[in-house]
């Protein structure tokens, strides 16, 4: 893509493939660049970037390295400003709509990305990087900054005008997005995650407030009324659009009727109503749905266009996601990990139940214990029966997890620890018209146990179980 010369003053015109920061990716002509990480200095692992193929070291320490070098006083800084000039300024070449929010981020992205169309917009977030074909995974919700300009050069490169990115809190306080700015920011809610990080609510939504901090002059901040810290964000930046079922509301959400495989509802906009028919499931998501709609607002869209579109939706897997195994039960997949989360998905599937609702769950480990107990109460409120599981346990006993969950919370539940086994003993004991809901992790492609990832999929549990019963 550049050469050496191209970017520095080196007197080599080696080609260059990529940038990397860790040394076990580097492929042959990568540059390595040697940030210093939460936990790591990549300078350690010099030797091993070059085994692999690096042909330029970003570094801050002298050496006598058997390959060209750039020395710079901060390798953290130097790596956004490569990045910029390696893949020739991207953000500046497409729009960029921002999502930030405890809950609903990967939904609402995904939405704006559908209504825009998939031909001219491009996501990046919890479910991957998405193009026009490009399809590829990411280890955090929010990429690191060199990955973002790598992915929306690619979105470019594919003729894209438009990328729907999640912004996570994590993202701001790492750093990540320092230097983005965007012309749409979103706010979804907020309510009480990510403390082992932020330590304190208000360390939390400071770093939410961030994203309304790098809008551009003219862009919009869109933001929830009806949401508890509504008053947080408002006065950030000056163009402000709001969604909600508060009369005040720009885009007024004024009825919804639930229906077991749609959502109808009436909008009020500029004291027009328009009504729609969404195939996403539940009331957060007519939030969400609502917030993708003023971002196309923001856009320059008319409404009578946006909500022609809204057919085009696609239920982004592993949120509220219905799967289809032919029972006489439902099964629903979602990635609800938080109290709200799980306060939405049940508060829907109570209003639609037939049967019983049988929830498998967990908690995840290494992340703020404060909120496991207010999810178990929650959990065993609103489900017939729980299914206690493993999630994500990391250095901690998942039976120490549990038990913080269930604390002196009363209800019908059982503790199945192995959450391959939970999710098959859910589905074995469901009877006709119960709905199981298997909750926490989505479609998640691993589970984080100790230090490693190891592989696992619950949709993949469920897919074996049906083959195996199928067989018989």
């Amino acid at each position: 893509m550049k050469k050496i010369n191209e970017l520095y003053d080196l007197p080599y015109d080696t080609e260059l493939n990529d940038i990397k920061i860790n040394s076990k990716e580097v492929e042959k002509g990568d540059i390595f660049v040697c940030i210093k990480g939460v936990n790591a200095d990549r300078h350690d692992f010099i030797d091993e970037a070059i085994a692999n193929g690096a042909a330029l070291l970003i570094v801050k320490k002298e050496g006598s390295y058997p390959i060209p070098y750039i020395k710079v006083d901060n390798p953290n800084e130097e790596l956004v400003l490569l990045a910029q000039k390696f893949y020739d300024y991207p953000s500046q070449k497409l729009k960029l709509i921002g999502v930030t929010g405890t809950d609903g981020k990967t939904t609402t992205s995904m939405i704006i990305r559908d209504l825009l169309g998939i031909d001219i917009c491009g996501y990046i977030g919890t479910n991957g990087v998405l193009g026009k074909k490009l399809s590829d995974k990411t280890s955090n919700t929010t990429p690191e900054c060199h990955l973002i300009y790598k992915y929306l050069y690619l979105f470019i490169q594919e003729g894209l005008e438009y990328a729907s990115m999640e912004t996570s809190s994590e993202a701001f306080y790492r750093g990540r997005l320092d230097s983005f700015t965007f012309d749409i920011g979103i706010l979804t809610n907020v309510t009480e995650d990510h403390l082992n990080i932020h330590k304190t609510l208000d360390n939390y939504i400071a770093s939410k407030q961030k994203l309304f901090t790098k809008i551009k002059k003219d862009g919009v901040a869109i933001l929830n009324i009806d949401d508890k810290y509504y008053d947080s964000f408002k006065d950030i930046h000056k163009n402000v659009l709001t969604y909600g079922k508060n009369n005040h509301a720009d885009l007024c959400i004024k009825d919804i009727s639930e229906k077991d495989n749609s959502t109808k509802i009436i909008f009020k906009y500029h004291n027009h109503d328009y009504e729609t028919l969404s195939p996403l499931l539940g009331e957060f998501n007519v939030y969400n749905l609502a917030a993708s709609i003023l971002a196309l607002i923001a856009l320059g869209f008319n409404m009578d266009d946006i909500i022609s579109r809204v057919k085009n939706i696609k239920v982004p897997s592993g949120r509220c996601e219905f799967l289809d195994y032919g029972t006489p039960y439902k099964i629903v997949l979602d990635y609800a990990h938080t109290p709200n989360g799980l306060l939405s998905i049940l508060n829907y599937l109570n209003k639609i139940k037939k049967g019983r609702i049988i929830t498998v769950v967990g908690s995840a480990g290494g992340r703020e214990k404060e909120k496991r107990k207010d999810m178990g109460k929650i959990v065993l409120n609103l489900s017939n029966l729980v299914i206690f599981t493993m999630d994500d346990p990391r250095n901690e006993d998942p039976k120490d997890i549990i038990q913080e969950m269930i604390d002196q919370n009363i209800g019908n539940y059982e503790i199945i620890i192995d959450r391959s086994a939970a999710i098959r003993h859910a589905l074995s004991v469901a009877n006709e018209n119960d709905i199981v809901l298997i909750a926490g992790k989505g479609r998640d492609n691993y589970m984080a146990i100790g230090n490693k990832y190891v592989p696992y999929c619950d949709a993949d549990v469920i897919d074996k179980y049906f083959k195996e019963n199928n067989d018989k």
